[in-house]
């Protein structure tokens, strides 16, 4: 099979409920890619391009990643085996051949335009061949005389090659011309010698067709009386005996071939959920249909054993609870990731690169320096607002030096004003008007867990103070539905005014406002505190301030 995946494409995608570095990172990311290696890498979203993302994507003009519900391993992963359809006109004779030739056991009858008529196999043509006490079934089957002529290497004296064989019974005319009357009847096939007598007399008797053996010629007024009767006369160089044996080989396949009930697969199945099927039938070979319904090609079970999962680069996480759903079955081959490791694991070594900056957004942008590769102005406002995002506009405690440096530099190339820039992307992303709960709440969402608790954590990031004091009432009731539906132990939302450098952290589950008060020892004695609610002056990160916090407080 040789290794012809070198041009396999290679997905580069974020974590779920993407945020703007996710899906910038991962386009930008592949397009590094893509120039250095000249093959396929192709960017990919795990979920829907959230208001901010698409202020971005529309600003520079360029098209959302394809939405990616999950890796699984599909059927267009596989090494489909191409056998070519044939035609079902085709003999028994031929197929036989092409089947050796290809070291195949099943060969597909394809129409003209490419849909699948029926399969035939070695086992069908061996049966064919077992099944010679039926003297008309050459007829049954409706041969056409191209297929005798071919099949006996013979030629065609008398007659029309696309007409067909569809009456009478197969004999051997082997006695006495006045004995052969009494068994000719109308519409036969007549295997004679040269004994001119006999072959009068089968075109006497209204025989449909006589072959000739040996290689004998035939005379003129035999040719006429043929001709004159509408009787087609083949010759042949095979003895009586043998063609005799052959002709049944010149049958058509699809007299033989199996058309009801034929498993087929698509393009796009899932290998999981067709395993069971292969395994429950008999077959060793099964058809593969593109989404019209055309084929393609051929699996065997062989196939799914080898079937190398999609290749996977994953930006900006690394934990396998935020990675798109089936990664397990995916060749992962490089992380590049700016968070804590609750680390994927991986079945082979990857490329991973992990550096505690602001965003993934930072070190894609180290990448292209790296490689000398020139940024386009596009992909500077990519990796820039991206930054931005993350970054807060540089106020968050995770933006370093680094994130600074960078930002500022693709900024001036992409030709953007940084401030008013990060303006008119935070308003884009403040507008929650219109928007459904579950649409606000899944945002900017993210799972975690440590030790035998699990917790998500959502954020939503505004200049607006009204607009996140108005969340909070709608957030609380949501947040009981949320966490049922996760099956985790807490739920936490993050309302994170970024003019005032503050959160209000709403907390919902058994013991979660406590930990969180531990956490960040909170004195809960004052009487204003409300119920699921903690004011933190401060606290702008989720993945700086919050976490860390929280998982030492659970820890602890």
């Amino acid at each position: 099979m040789g290794d012809n995946h070198k041009n396999r494409k290679t997905i580069v995608i974020g974590h779920k409920n993407p945020d703007t570095d996710s899906i910038c990172s991962a386009v930008c990311y592949a397009n590094l890619k893509r120039i250095l290696t000249g093959e396929d890498y192709r960017p990919g979203r795990a979920g829907r391009v959230n208001e901010e993302t698409q202020f971005v994507l529309n600003y520079f003009g360029m098209e959302a990643p394809e939405l990616i519900e999950n890796v699984k391993t599909q059927v267009l992963d596989i090494e489909i085996r191409e056998t070519k359809g044939v035609k079902k006109k085709l003999s028994l004779k031929i197929a036989w051949n092409l089947m050796q030739e290809a070291n195949a056991v099943t060969i597909p009858a394809v129409t003209a335009d490419g849909i699948l008529e029926g399969l035939i196999t070695v086992g069908d043509i061996a049966k064919s061949y077992m099944n010679v006490y039926d003297s008309s079934i050459l007829s049954k089957a409706c041969t056409q005389y191209s297929n005798i002529v071919e099949t006996l290497e013979g030629n065609l004296v008398v007659g029309d090659l696309e007409a067909y064989f569809d009456k009478g019974k197969v004999l051997i005319a082997a006695a006495n011309p006045d004995m052969m009357e009494y068994y000719i009847s109308e519409g036969d096939l007549v295997i004679l010698g040269n004994r001119y007598e006999s072959q009068l007399c089968a075109i006497e008797m209204e025989a449909a067709c006589i072959i000739v053996c040996e290689g004998a010629s035939v005379s003129m007024t035999i040719k006429k009386l043929a001709q004159e009767r509408g009787c087609t006369i083949v010759t042949t160089p095979y003895d009586t005996y043998t063609a005799a044996r052959l002709v049944n080989q010149s049958i058509p396949i699809s007299y033989f071939m199996k058309t009801e009930g034929l498993i087929t697969f698509e393009e796009e199945d899932y290998i999981d959920e067709i395993k069971d099927v292969m395994a429950s039938k008999r077959h060793r070979d099964f058809p593969i249909l593109d989404k019209d319904g055309k084929y393609k090609g051929m699996i065997s079970r062989r196939n799914l054993l080898g079937a190398k999962g999609k290749r996977l680069i994953l930006v900006d996480h690394n934990e396998k609870s935020q990675a798109v759903e089936g990664m397990e079955n995916a060749e992962l081959l490089e992380i590049i990731d700016h968070h804590r490791l609750g680390t994927v694991e991986t079945i082979a070594p990857v490329f991973f690169r992990n550096q505690p900056v602001g965003c993934t957004a930072t070190i894609v942008y180290q990448m292209y320096q790296e490689n000398k590769i020139k940024i386009e102005p596009q992909i500077a406002g990519l990796l820039c607002s991206a930054i931005i995002s993350d970054t807060l506009l540089f106020r968050s405690p995770t933006c370093t030096e680094a994130d600074k440096t960078a930002a500022l530099a693709l900024a001036e190339i992409a030709g953007i004003d940084a401030d008013k820039y990060a303006s008119s992307m935070f308003e884009a992303a403040s507008n929650l008007k219109g928007k459904t709960d579950g649409e606000i709440f899944y945002q900017d969402f993210k799972k975690f867990s440590v030790g035998k608790i699990a917790f998500g954590v959502g954020q939503i990031t505004s200049l607006n103070d009204k607009e996140l004091v108005n969340l909070k009432d709608r957030m609380i009731p949501y947040m009981v539905k949320a966490r049922e539906e996760h099956g985790v132990d807490m739920m936490f939302f993050m309302l994170t005014n970024i003019l005032s450098q503050s959160t209000v952290l709403l907390c919902e589950g058994q013991g979660a406002k406590q930990i969180v008060e531990r956490a960040f020892r909170i004195d809960n004695r004052k009487e204003e505190q409300e119920d699921h609610v903690v004011s933190l002056p401060g606290v702008v990160s989720r993945k700086k301030q919050l976490i860390p916090s929280i998982m030492l407080a659970v820890q602890g």
